[in-house]
C-alpha cells in the first residue's frame, strides 16, 4: 500500500508484543511480528510449568491486536544495509524500521557437564524438557540462587521433593536482607537445603554428581540449571554494535549505535552500555518506548530518552508464600516488604497483571501509561563507537 511504513519487529516476549500494539497508533504505519513459536510464552511462569502447575503460554489472539501480523519463523541474518532479515524457513522480510525485541535465555554454562547434564529453564522447550525429567524423581538440585533459582527450588519442594539449592554465593543477593531472610525460612519450611558461601559454586557437573568448590561432591539425580541468562547472537552474527554480553548497543533512545532504523527493546538491548536489569519489568516499560522512538523517527521528530523506573522485585516461594521486596526506582531493594500468603497473592496479580497490560495495549494502543520520570542514567549518542 503507497505511503506506508514498514516495522518488523524480531522477538514475540514482553518487550516485542508491547512494541507491536503500540505502533499502530499510527494508520500508516504496517507492523510485523516475526517468533518462533505461535504462542506468547510468560516466562515468568516457567518455573510452575517446570513443577506442572501452569502451562506458562497465553495465545497471541488475547495479547496482539488485530493490525499485527504474526509470523511464526526464526530470523537468521538482519541486513542494515539492504534492510531486511533473512528468515529460517527461506526468503527475506523487507523493512523501513526494525525492532530488535530477542529477549534473553539461559546463559551458555561454561561449568563442566552443565550443558551434557543440567537443566535450564530458560525458555518454553527447556521447561518442558525439565518437567518430563522430573517424572517419578524425588530428590532435585537447583544450581543459582537468585530469584529464577529460588523459585524453582520452592516450587518442586512443594510438591514433597527433597530439594537442594546451591547458590554460588549469597541467596537471593538483589533482595535487601531482611528479605533474605524471609526467603531462607519459608525455604526451610519447605525442606529445602541451601548451601551458600563461596564453597557452594558448582565446579562441574556428571550424570548424577554435582561438584562443588570446597571439594563436596553431592549426588543429584536432576540438576537443574538457572545460574544465569544470556542473550541470542543475532546482533553479532549481523555485524552490528554489541556488549560483551551480545545485547545490541544503544543510544539513550534505544536506537541502535549503527543504525538508525533499528531500535533494541527489552532484554537485548545496552542503552548507554548500561543495560537495566533482565525482568519482565523492565521489558513492558521498554517496549512501549522502543516504538515510540520509531513513531517520532516517521514522524519527522526527535525521539526522547529512555525512561523507566522499578517499584519491585517478587518472588514466588510455592504456590502459598512469596516475597514481595520494594524497590527505589533504580532498583535498589528497599528494607520493606511483604511475605507469606500476602507476597504470593501479589505475585500472582502481577503475573496475570502483565497479561492484562498486554492485552490492553492490542485494544487502545498507547493505552500503557510511560513513566514521566527516572533515575538519572549516563548518556551516550550514536556518535561514540566503542563502549565506554
Amino acid at each position: 500500500m503507497a505511503g506506508q511504513t514498514a516495522v518488523v519487529v524480531i522477538g514475540g516476549g514482553y518487550a516485542g508484543v508491547m512494541a507491536a500494539n503500540r505502533l499502530t497508533r499510527r494508520d500508516d504505519v504496517t507492523v510485523t511480528l516475526i517468533n518462533p513459536r505461535p504462542t506468547f510464552v510468560e516466562r515468568i511462569r516457567l518455573h510452575q510449568l517446570a513443577g506442572g502447575s501452569d502451562d506458562a503460554v497465553v495465545d497471541y489472539r488475547d495479547v496482539l491486536g488485530d493490525r499485527v501480523e504474526l509470523v511464526v519463523d526464526t530470523v537468521t541474518r538482519i541486513d542494515a544495509n539492504e534492510r531486511g532479515v533473512t528468515l529460517k524457513t527461506g526468503g527475506t522480510l523487507a523493512y523501513d524500521y526494525l525492532i530488535y525485541a530477542v529477549g534473553s535465555g539461559s546463559a551458555d554454562p561454561r561449568v563442566p557437564g552443565a550443558a551434557e547434564f543440567a537443566y535450564p529453564i530458560g525458555s518454553l522447550e527447556e521447561a518442558k524438557r525439565l518437567r518430563d525429567a522430573l517424572d517419578g524423581t524425588p530428590a532435585v538440585t537447583v544450581a543459582g540462587g537468585g530469584l529464577t533459582g529460588i523459585e524453582t527450588a520452592a516450587e518442586l519442594a512443594e510438591q514433597g521433593r527433597a530439594v537442594t539449592l546451591l547458590c554460588g554465593g549469597v541467596l537471593a543477593p538483589s533482595l535487601h536482607a531482611s528479605g533474605r531472610r524471609s526467603v531462607a525460612a519459608r525455604l526451610a519450611k519447605l525442606g529445602v537445603t541451601v548451601l551458600d558461601g563461596p564453597g557452594s559454586t558448582v565446579t562441574a557437573v556428571t550424570r548424577d554428581t554435582v561438584h562443588l568448590g570446597d571439594g563436596r561432591e553431592l549426588p543429584s539425580e536432576v540438576t537443574v540449571w538457572t545460574a544465569g541468562f544470556g542473550v541470542p547472537d543475532l546482533a553479532t552474527r549481523s555485524g552490528l554494535d554489541t556488549d560483551a554480553l551480545g545485547r545490541l548497543r544503544t543510544d539513550e533512545t534505544l536506537t541502535s549505535m549503527d543504525d538508525p532504523r533499528i531500535v533494541a527493546t527489552g532484554d537485548a538491548a545496552a542503552p548507554s552500555d548500561r543495560p537495566f536489569r533482565m525482568s519482565c519489568q523492565a521489558a513492558v516499560q521498554l517496549g512501549p518506548q522502543a516504538a515510540e522512538t520509531v513513531l517520532s523517527r516517521i514522524a519527522g521528530e526527535e525521539p526522547g530518552p529512555v525512561h523507566i523506573g522499578f517499584a519491585a522485585q517478587c518472588v514466588s516461594l510455592g504456590r502459598r508464600a512469596g516475597v514481595f521486596q520494594l524497590t527505589e526506582r533504580d532498583d535498589t531493594a528497599k528494607r520493606h516488604h511483604l511475605r507469606g500468603r500476602a507476597g504470593a497473592m501479589i505475585k500472582e496479580l502481577i503475573c496475570k497483571g502483565i497479561v492484562w497490560q498486554l492485552a490492553r495495549e492490542a485494544r487502545k494502543p498507547g493505552g500503557h501509561t510511560l513513566r514521566a520520570k527516572a533515575p538519572k542514567r549516563r548518556q551516550i549518542s550514536r556518535t561514540e563507537s566503542q563502549p565506554a
